[in-house]
């Protein structure tokens, strides 16, 4: 499923038929045809970048990649029971204490039982 974005020209075309992939192009104007996409960028500018002043492209590479990394596993998520895609053990109170960890330069935080 793509846009209408001019980015997909005739080499995209061709290559994504040599691999036998069936396009489905969106009707003009109308980003809701795809929802998935729009999910994730909603998540991504609702819970990051609204919230950060970003100051170049490695700058916001470096945060979307942080984000990603909190986002699968520490980011809980109600299609999974309130769990991260990647599963986390349950931690009991022997463990130790509760501490809170910084994820996404302090924007998010990941709470986990540790020594002290």
């Amino acid at each position: 499923m793509r846009d209408r974005d001019a980015i997909y020209g005739e080499y995209f075309r061709r290559q994504a038929k040599t691999l036998k992939i069936e396009e489905v192009v969106t009707p003009p104007r109308s980003p809701w045809q795809n929802p998935y996409a729009e999910r994730v960028i909603g998540s991504i500018r609702r819970e990051c970048v609204d919230h950060i002043i970003v100051l170049g492209e490695h700058h916001l590479k470096c945060i979307l990649s942080e984000y990603v990394v909190s986002y699968n596993n520490t980011r809980t998520h109600l299609s999974l029971d309130k769990d991260a895609p990647k599963c986390r053990e349950v931690q009991t109170k022997e463990c130790g204490k509760v501490v809170s960890l910084k994820r996404v330069g302090g924007l998010h935080h990941e709470y986990c039982r540790m020594v002290a």
